[in-house]
């Protein structure tokens, strides 16, 4: 696994900055002044639509460049949340988020709220009833083929290049609650991890990329509340966790999350529904992933990766909560 250096301190855009001669500290403005916007992607061409306002920018040297924040949710219903998702986009002010499970065809997917909420660019790929991804964005997107990882019609990748960098957005299948090769829905995830292998290991090294989701498995020993009891539960055990690593192993990625919160610490983003109080005794599972190709990974920031676990306690909540990593241009 490749390390990320650990940077300075990230400052919100809506705090103040303490100056570093001990003069009296100034807000800065939101959005920020052109003089301000970075000029250069960090692949060299234009940065696509500078209107955004990150939540932070990066303070080094007397400099401040901006940072490209993207998240992730399975929203478990987009319609049914989409209060919720407004309210996490006006607190957390994500550059990107990319939705799982939406739950909706196209033309249901409730695109005026993220207008009227600032993100007006949008890629989705919906389905009626079930699954579906999208991503939406404050900056210019343009939408890109994307891998075909499923071999059955189920809305289930969507791509899209965002400042010279593509942004993968997966919902990988649940494999239901049996993980045994007799259970047609547990082999059907293993032949989706199996087809991620095979398309990411003939991409490495090609595209610089960020790739997201809810990938339905928690693939380390801390990514779940007790390693042991979970070996023969779907979503840690052996043959997914062997795959999902071959994966990320394959097509060059860099667990965000593990980069910057290394293990031992116990990291979860998924808390059943079944569970009374999911607070109570915590038996969570990490199943929603941000990894980057190391050339964008060594851009990612310690300071503004983020699982914002209090989003479980919403009213009526997704299952899962968001993640966040964040950028430098």
């Amino acid at each position: 696994m490749a390390y990320i250096q650990r940077e300075p301190p990230l400052i919100p855009l809506d705090g103040v900055v303490p100056p570093a001669d001990g003069s009296s500290a100034a807000a800065l403005p939101d959005p920020l002044p052109a003089r301000m916007r970075p000029l250069k992607a960090r692949h060299g061409g234009p940065v696509a639509d500078c209107e955004r306002a990150s939540l932070y920018f990066w303070v080094q040297d007397g400099k401040q460049t901006l940072m490209l924040k993207i998240a992730t949710w399975n929203i478990n219903s987009v319609r049914l949340r989409i209060g919720m998702v407004c309210r996490f986009l006006a607190e957390a002010k994500p550059d990107v988020l990319c939705l799982q499970e939406i739950k909706c065809r196209d033309g249901e997917f409730p695109a005026k709220a993220f207008k009227e909420a600032g993100y007006k660019h949008m890629h989705v790929v919906g389905q009626k009833g079930w699954h579906g991804v999208a991503i939406v964005s404050r900056v210019k997107l343009e939408p890109v083929e994307a891998p075909a990882i499923c071999p059955k019609k189920e809305a289930r990748i969507a791509a899209a290049l965002i400042d010279g960098v593509e942004v993968h957005n997966l919902y990988v299948p649940a494999g239901a609650d049996v993980p045994e090769l007799t259970n047609p829905k547990f082999v059907h995830k293993l032949n989706v991890l199996d087809k991620m292998k095979t398309l990411y290991k003939k991409r490495k090294g090609k595209t610089p990329t960020v790739l997201v989701g809810d990938l339905n498995v928690a693939p380390g020993e801390f990514d779940v509340w007790s390693h042991k009891q979970l070996l023969n539960v779907v979503s840690h055990t052996p043959g997914e966790t062997d795959r999902l690593n071959a994966v990320r192993d394959l097509g060059g990625f860099v667990d965000l999350a593990r980069a910057h919160k290394p293990d031992p610490e116990k990291l979860f983003t998924w808390w059943s529904y079944r569970s009374p109080d999911w607070t109570k005794n915590n038996r969570g599972r990490r199943l929603d992933h941000i990894w980057a190709t190391d050339d964008v990974a060594v851009t990612s920031q310690a300071a503004a990766f983020h699982i914002h676990v209090p989003v479980r306690s919403w009213e009526r909540p997704s299952d899962h909560v968001p993640v966040v990593a964040g950028f430098k241009l």
